[in-house]
């Protein structure tokens, strides 16, 4: 192109055509790095003054860095847990570096870096001419102008979202305009860059710009910063770098991607199938063994390594000793499924918005923040969770998509303690029934790494108790629950079961007490519940409690009846919450997994407190715990998961449709929720087997053993005493139904509150089919109770009343009545001298079968006569 037609932009703007680019670029040098100086000519002047007016103050912030998770060992000292990052650096001190790194890399980049004023004199006038040629895009800059390179470049890398769709190509573009532009804009970089430069060296240290340099730049791929590179490449921190070491790294920030050593296939310049690249392990890393050799001849020229430490030192080959590091949970271990579960957290809970911004913005502050995020997990809880785990469950079983989930939480305050899970973790989409890996968190709901949750089954009936309690009902309350179609209402509206509810093991219904139907989960008896209650406001309970769909929809979005037998799909921390604030004495600390975060320099970030809120009078936690502690003591559903070691438990078993299953139990101390099932599909998990236990039977061994660990390292108490006007019994007016049809009585009592029993037919001059007798008889009795009423056998004839008449007129009339007269008893006294009848037996009014026999007690004045 002739030099008549190339233009120079911005502050630039027509400054070839007053000097000449060489002479203009010295000029500009001198005038930054000399405080006094003479300039002959107005074109050197308007130069300087043009330069003077660039930009002098650089932004120096801080770099992008990793955010590390960390646990508690069981010795309480910080441990990671896992890393997350965009660029892997880990940034370090200048007196953590092995000074034979910071003897390679100025004998190699920038000799006179103690003595300068910023600026490679020669170099950059090299470097301009350079640009204004087309000839050169690199070259020519000190370890300060490549900080300022650096620190320009990682500032625009910044501003590049991670989910930008075009994020390639700004990244990219960022480069260029960092360092690689040419002509106009590569002379206006470099004018930028040295004018930065200088301004630097008057703010900070020597010391802290070299560190700064070595914290910043790229070392290959996601590489950055000494210390990571070092890890990476060698597997040794920076301050344990030997000479050759040391040359190694400090030769690959020329060309990072083109050096790096952690490609055996090579780097670049590779055929049409992507192979026999150079640069690779078969040619000995040849490109980046011949800079490391140069590198090692600097130091050797400058004294920093004698002649023969040189020649022993480059004839050694690149001997790389690759260390992986990961981003993400895949390196926690069994910790990976909580690691998964602070890491969604951090990503999406809202709650956090104040202290880490708008969810939006959550993954450039996990990947690229620098926070430290301290966990609530305890290490020895989580062991034994785990241990649990291991023994009762295994990744898959063939033939169902096999799933298992514990966790454990403190009552009083939220912390969730472990979050265990018979699979495999993996950060990629996975068949989990054959592999036994996933990435979900199936305690939790999708908000924290988990899928939709799983139906909880009969878990859920802790909400109608607590209603029942609630609306003043006691649990000692007596209701008959036959197996039948039940009705109840949600508002105005009713809705009915559309079959009969079935109870666990085709167990029939009975007349109970609310604790007699938590104790052997009773369907039939939490629909009896229910149908006196508003189905509705059963939901809202479930709500105020904290609980919600797994994909974060209302409970109280749909209401159908058998939403009291738990058909919604809840995630196990959710239920576990909600047993806890009943553990809690009614007060509800939602789940949390972070105990604190803090900022790349240490600093403390503020969290929100925990949130607990008072959700269910203490009362109504006291009973409802008083009933609950049925369910795992003898003879409960959930007994067989009680450690049985003295401490008491609450507690709830959950079976839903043959393909999921749930045990929720707690001490006043620890709270754990266990879920084993089918993870997907709907395979009937009664047909399968792990560790010769059905697997609907884990739930118990997988729960006692976890509860038992538990137990010992966070002791519960007992609970408080249960309210006693919700245990007593209550009364109701007992109506008279004798004389009414056995329909009509039957109506009558249960609208009144009693169960009805009908007995055998009864002698009676009732018309068949008519109450005859009830028992008990009219009057007060207890509320629920079961009421027997015997119908009229319609065959019987009332005794007629005899009683004063003389014996021959009594036998007469009970004669001409069809009843036989029998002499009964004689007694004494001023009766008719054949006799005065004081009583009969069958008694006056009674019916009895015609023909039948009355007996004559009478008096007379002489019972020898």
């Amino acid at each position: 192109m002739p030099q008549t037609k190339r233009t120079l932009t911005g502050v630039l703007s027509g400054l070839a055509g007053l000097v000449g680019l060489s002479v203009v670029a010295g000029v500009l040098v001198t005038a930054t790095v000399t405080p006094v100086f003479a300039v002959t000519g107005a074109a050197a002047a308007q130069s300087i003054d043009l330069f003077e007016g660039l930009p002098s103050n650089l932004k120096v912030d801080r770099p992008m860095q990793p955010t590390t998770i960390y646990s508690k060992d069981a010795n309480g000292a910080d441990q990671v847990m896992a890393r997350f990052y965009d660029q892997n650096r880990i940034p370090v001190k200048y007196d953590q570096v092995a000074p034979v790194l910071i003897d390679a890399l100025l004998a190699s980049e920038d000799k006179n870096f103690y003595t300068h004023g910023g600026i490679d004199i020669a170099g950059t006038i090299k470097a301009v001419v350079g640009n204004v040629s087309g000839s050169s895009t690199n070259g020519g800059s000190s370890i300060s102008q490549q900080y300022v390179k650096n620190v320009l470049l990682q500032e625009c890398e910044k501003g590049v979202p991670l989910n930008d769709a075009k994020r390639d190509d700004k990244l990219n573009q960022c480069w260029v305009d960092a360092a690689s532009a040419v002509g106009s804009k590569g002379i206006a970089r470099k004018l930028q860059e040295i004018r930065y430069a200088t301004a630097i060296e008057k703010q900070y240290s020597k010391n802290d710009i070299l560190i700064g340099y070595l914290n910043l730049v790229n070392f290959g791929g996601t590489t950055y910063g000494i210390e990571a590179a070092a890890q990476r490449y060698f597997s040794v921190s920076a301050s344990q770098l030997n000479a050759v070491q040391a040359a190694t790294l400090v030769g690959m920030v020329q060309n990072p991607n083109a050096f790096r050593i952690d490609m055996p296939g090579g780097t670049y310049d590779c055929d049409k199938d992507g192979n026999n690249c150079k640069n690779s392990q078969a040619d000995g890393y040849k490109d980046t063994l011949t800079r490391r050799n140069y590198v090692l001849s600097r130091m050797e020229v400058l004294g920093k390594i004698t002649k023969a430490e040189y020649e022993a030192d480059k004839v050694q080959p690149i001997t790389p000793a690759i260390k992986t590091p990961s981003s993400g949970c895949g390196d926690a271990g069994g910790n990976a499924f909580f690691c998964q579960y602070v890491k969604a957290t951090l990503e999406n809970d809202t709650s956090l918005d104040s202290v880490l911004g708008p969810v939006k913005d959550r993954s450039d502050k996990l990947l690229r923040g620098g926070l430290n995020v301290y966990t609530t997990l305890s290490a020895p809880m989580q062991s034994a969770a785990l241990q649990a785990m291991a023994d009762h469950t295994t990744p898959t079983i063939e033939g169902m998509d096999f799933g298992a989930a514990a966790t454990t939480i403190d009552p009083k305050t939220g912390r969730i303690l472990a979050i265990a899970q018979n699979t495999g973790f993996t950060e990629e989409q996975s068949d989990t029934a054959t592999s036994g890996l996933t990435q979900y968190v199936y305690a939790a709901d999708s908000a924290h790494g988990g899928g939709i949750g799983f139906s909880v089954g009969s878990t859920y009936k802790i909400f109608t108790l607590i209603d029942w309690l609630e609306k003043g009902h006691s649990v000692r309350e007596t209701l008959a629950a036959p197996v039948k179609n039940y009705t109840m209402k949600c508002g105005n509206s009713t809705m009915t079961t559309d079959t009969p509810i079935k109870n666990f093991n085709n167990q029939s219904g009975y007349t109970g007490t609310p604790m007699q139907f938590t104790r052997d989960s009773l369907n039939s008896g939490f629909l009896s519940m229910a149908s006196k209650l508003d189905l509705c406001e059963i939901n809202q309970v479930a709500q105020r409690m904290g609980v919600h769909l797994g994909d974060g929809g209302s409970v109280t979005d749909q209401n159908v009846p058998f939403d009291v037998l738990g058909s919604k799909n809840i995630a196990a921390l959710d239920m576990a919450s909600a047993y806890a604030a009943v553990a809690n004495n009614g007060t509800r600390c939602a789940p949390y997994a972070i105990d604190k975060i803090t900022g790349p320099d240490g600093t403390d970030i503020p969290l929100p407190p925990p949130a607990c809120t008072e959700v269910i009078k203490p009362e109504i936690a006291a009973t409802a715990a008083y009933a609950l502690q049925g369910v795992m003591n003898s003879g409960g559903t959930g007994s067989r998961a009680n450690p049985d070691d003295g401490t008491p438990l609450i507690g709830k078993t959950g079976t839903h449709e043959s393909a999921q299953t749930m045990l929720v139990d707690s001490s006043t101390a620890a709270t754990t929720a266990v879920w084993v099932g089918q993870a997907n599909g709907d395979a009937d998990i009664y047909n399968y087997y792990s560790h010769d236990v059905n697997v609907p039977d884990i739930r118990y061994g997988l729960s006692r053993q976890i509860t038992a660990a538990a137990n010992t390292f966070f002791p519960g108490g007992a609970f408080p005493d249960p309210s006693q006007s919700l245990l007593k019994q209550s009364y109701t007016n007992l109506p008279s139904v004798v004389g009414m049809t056995v329909d009509q009585a039957t109506q009558t009592l249960e609208g009144a509150g009693f169960s009805v029993s009908v007995g055998a037919p009864v002698q009676s001059n009732l018309p068949a089919d008519q109450v005859a007798q009830q028992d008990p008889g009219p009057g007060q009795a207890v509320t629920g109770s079961t009421i027997t009423i015997s119908p009229s056998n319609g065959q019987g004839v009332s005794v007629p009343n005899v009683v004063g008449k003389t014996m021959g007129d009594a036998a007469t009339a009970l004669q001409q009545a069809g009843f036989q007269a029998v002499k009964g008893t004689c007694t004494p006294g001023n009766g008719d001298d054949s006799g005065t009848v004081s009583a009969t037996s069958p008694a006056a009014g009674t019916a009895a079968p015609k023909g039948s026999s009355v007996t004559l007690n009478y008096v007379k004045k002489n019972c020898q006569g």
